[in-house]
């Protein structure tokens, strides 16, 4: 009886088969490489929930295309740094000496949605081993997406985001914005603002010994990602559509890349 009123609030069944025909619509197809963010909820009741969202995906794009998701863990940070929320002082040392390790085969993400979480959990999916902004992937170019992600700078030029760049690969929104666009982190790196870097940490996995490890990261700023996007969607046609009832786009990651890069570049000089 809990979802009764989702149910009447979703216009016609979505089962594996619509979502499919709705993909094809916007301008997904076989062999495609795209990275996906997704709300489920913005679809409507699905016949299946997030597994059949999820292989309605893989059945779109095939094997011989790829899928990739963000798979965060960010709850596997240094708790001087937590805002939402924050933690006594005297608390951070117990926090960073008892943190789990990250596993990558089982750490659950944070705050990616339901369909991410259970993306990670399918057969062949390939996740990159950073201990707090890990990626999964799927598909014929997953293990060079996802192999080598580097400690330092989770979305520089050593990440899954650089390799998706160089494949000129596509960003699936389903439901989402550009809040969510872990892509445009690598237009933020690449850009000459002036933004500096900080000592992160985590706890992993080393030499099959739990430690705690500290890394470098840039500072990041998602707030700025809508107002950027809107500008972008000025200059560059973008594919914009529905699947099932969530409004979504389909947009080419190098020239969003590209686009945010400047757009930061440029606001240091105003």
């Amino acid at each position: 009886m809990k979802n009764k009123p989702f149910v009447s609030q979703t216009k016609a069944l979505i089962t594996i088969g619509t979502l499919k025909n709705d993909l094809y619509s916007l301008g997904a197809a076989p062999g495609n490489i795209v990275m996906v963010h997704s709300s489920l909820r913005s679809l409507g009741w699905i016949e299946g929930g997030e597994v059949t969202v999820v292989e309605a995906l893989m059945k779109t794009v095939t094997e011989d295309g790829t899928i990739v998701m963000p798979a965060q863990t960010t709850h596997n940070t240094d708790p001087k740094y937590w805002k939402n929320p924050p933690v006594p002082e005297e608390w951070r040392p117990s926090i960073r000496y008892m943190m789990p390790a990250y596993l990558p085969e089982f750490t659950p993400t944070l705050g990616m949605g339901r369909i991410a979480e259970a993306f990670r959990t399918f057969p062949n999916v390939k996740r990159s081993l950073h201990p707090s902004n890990s990626f999964t992937a799927w598909g014929k170019y997953a293990a060079f997406i996802i192999d080598h992600h580097s400690l330092d700078f989770a979305f520089g030029e050593q990440s899954p985001l650089a390799r998706l760049y160089e494949l000129d690969a596509s960003i699936l929104f389903i439901g989402t914005d550009y809040s969510t666009c872990t892509a445009m982190h690598l237009g933020e790196f690449r850009a000459n603002d002036g933004r500096k870097s900080f000592q992160q940490g985590s706890a992993l996995m080393e030499n099959g010994e739990r430690v705690w490890k500290t890394y470098h990261e840039l500072e990041g700023n998602s707030e700025q990602f809508n107002e950027i996007g809107h500008a972008f969607e000025k200059e560059e046609e973008i594919n914009i559509g529905t699947i099932a009832q969530a409004p979504c786009k389909l947009i080419k990651i190098r020239p969003l890349v590209d686009f945010t890069a400047r757009y930061l570049s440029n606001l240091l000089k105003r």
